[in-house]
């Protein structure tokens, strides 16, 4: 029994709650025997078909009564996809202790302060890429990699069943901005002392080549400063620290003052500039509301909505709802950021918006404006030549994605029988001679967010909600005698979002005459003093009746009132 025991605790449980069937939501699990670590606790956003709801968060199901077995909690830097579910996660795991960067511990705790509930105080524990730290049987090193924003930590966990490598975000740029380059003498150490199993960041497998240099960005920028004889409005992520230092210094060598705009980005650039990641000059920065008081080509405003967003600035500005800034016809507007799938159409809408109020717009098709912050295919080709793993787990990215990785691995040498393709909710058990997967599924279905809602936005509500989207609502309300259970006068019909009913007054009376004559029906029945079946043959009946007429199933909402 005791061997039979011992036998059974050398598996490591890995388990991914998500980022594996997308890009975002990161979260995973290293179990060993009654001891879990945690890696990353971020959000995705929502998809074109959730409407009204704000993002998504892991489910932690299975860590429900486990609390106490948490060892720690390790972010592996400050983007929102790795640190967003925090405020609401952790005070339900009961707090333990979270581990990261000073950049990211900055982030997070500023988020934590502004978290509607208050934000219980979180146990954060800062470390650098020189600590170990010791949880439970996990003892967890640190190496430096480079990604869009500073301190970003890839992790070295060495567990009883050997040692596990997690890329974090990452790619290797040999001239970062704000940052030095990845430590890649540490990362071929680590490589050379025998990794067990290799956790790779797959969001750009499908792109050839290698990542592109932020100092070329900086060079093609430069070139934009010097000719541009106007405004240089830029849109960019609010975490995109290195961009908004290229901007700043390129701006003081211009003789630019600089606006900064939009609450997530001014938050970022305090912190930044506190902890020593931002260089500005004193006088540089300028508020929005002083931006007209300076030429045109003194003025540089550094702002969100890269991506379209409704209340972000640049679209506050071009529908001129900002209270300061409106687009001149000489402005040269700068969207330097890469189009986050499924936010295309709002992003070419608002180009053609600035095209029109006269702005010259530049996008990272056209010149070298932005640069990703993942592993290019070349550069993921190093990253596991690097460290030469035993076996090979692709993590963040669609499942494509992670497919994709895997025969890029494949082509360097690890054994396709090696490489575990898994999902989340999946479970995958290593030992230090195998890998496999578990049938257990293990909960990860989508916690939504929906202002101050966690979870109460299900399948249910989500499709109600793509219904009246869809097909909008068509409301029914009928006054019955209690006596006869006859209906009273006729129905009220309202409709949104379904017809115009001013101009559709045939199939509204057509629709009022269906109505009563199924209510006057009912009441001579057996079901006359059930409202609740009569609401459901409204519903029924009349949702038929208006899909013959219009092919178009709006959600019909039935109201009786007995008087």
């Amino acid at each position: 029994m005791i061997q039979t025991k011992q036998k059974q605790t050398k598996k490591l449980r890995i388990i991914p709650l998500g980022g594996l069937e997308e890009v975002g939501r990161n979260m995973t699990l290293f179990e060993y025997g009654d001891s879990i670590i945690i890696v990353d606790m971020g959000l995705q956003f929502p998809e074109e078909d959730m409407p009204g709801i704000d993002y998504i968060i892991p489910n932690i199901n299975y860590l429900k009564g486990k609390e106490k077995n948490i060892k720690g909690v390790f972010i592996t830097h400050g983007h929102m996809d790795h640190i967003g579910a925090i405020p609401h996660l952790m005070p339900a795991l009961g707090n333990p202790p979270l581990y990261g960067a000073p950049l990211t511990c900055g982030i997070i705790q500023k988020r934590q302060e502004g978290y509607h509930k208050g934000g219980a105080k979180l146990n954060i524990h800062i470390v650098t890429a020189q600590d170990k730290i010791q949880a439970g049987p996990f003892r967890v090193e640190f190496f430096h990699v480079n990604h869009n924003i500073p301190d970003v930590l890839g992790m070295a966990i060495y567990t009883p069943a050997g040692l596990i490598i997690h890329t974090a975000d990452f790619k290797f740029d040999h001239s970062p901005i704000t940052d030095r380059p990845a430590d890649i003498g540490r990362i071929a150490k680590l490589g050379s002392e025998g990794v067990l199993a290799l956790m790779s960041d797959s969001t750009d497998a499908e792109v050839p080549g290698y990542s592109i240099s932020e100092k070329d960005i900086q060079d093609t920028l430069d070139n934009i400063f010097e000719k541009a004889s106007g405004r240089i409005i830029l849109a960019t992520f609010s975490s995109l620290i290195s961009r908004i230092q290229q901007v700043i210094t390129l701006s003081e060598k211009y003789n630019r003052k600089v606006a900064i705009d939009g609450y997530s980005m001014r938050t970022n650039v305090s912190i930044a500039y506190k902890l020593g990641y931002l260089k500005i000059r004193r006088g540089t920065l300028v508020k929005p509301e002083q931006v007209n008081s300076f030429p045109d080509n003194k003025v540089t405003v550094l702002c969100t909505g890269a991506q379209g967003e409704e209340s972000a600035v640049l679209m506050r500005i071009v529908n001129r709802e900002h209270r300061h800034i409106r687009i001149k016809k000489n402005d040269s507007v700068i969207f330097s950021s890469s189009v986050i799938p499924g936010n295309e159409r709002t992003v070419q809408n608002l180009k053609d918006i600035l095209y029109r109020q006269g702005a010259k717009v530049i996008h990272y098709k056209m010149m070298d404006v932005h640069a990703g912050g993942h592993a290019q295919r070349e550069d993921l080709k190093m990253m596991i030549n690097l460290i030469k793993p035993k076996f090979f787990i692709p993590i963040h990215g669609n499942y494509y994605m992670l497919c994709l990785h895997a025969s890029l691995a494949e082509s360097v040498g690890i054994p396709a029988k090696n490489t575990m393709v898994a999902g989340n909710g999946k479970v995958i058990e290593i030992t230090p001679n195998s890998i496999s997967m578990t049938k257990e599924k293990i909960p990860s279905n989508y916690v939504m967010v929906d202002g101050l809602g966690v979870g109460d936005v299900g399948n249910i509500v989500l499709r109600d909600r793509q219904m009246m989207a869809k097909d909008g609502m068509f409301t029914i309300i009928v006054v019955i005698d209690s006596k006869t259970g006859k209906m009273i006068g006729e129905a009220d019909i309202v409709s949104r979002g379904f017809v115009y009913m001013k101009g559709s007054r045939e199939l509204i009376n057509e629709t009022k005459k269906k109505v009563k004559e199924i209510v006057n029906k009912k009441a001579t029945s057996e079901h006359s003093t059930n409202w609740a079946y009569i609401q459901d043959n409204l519903r029924d009946q009349i949702g038929q009746f208006l899909f013959n007429k219009t092919k178009k199933r709006p959600m019909i909402l039935p109201v009786v009132i007995e008087v």
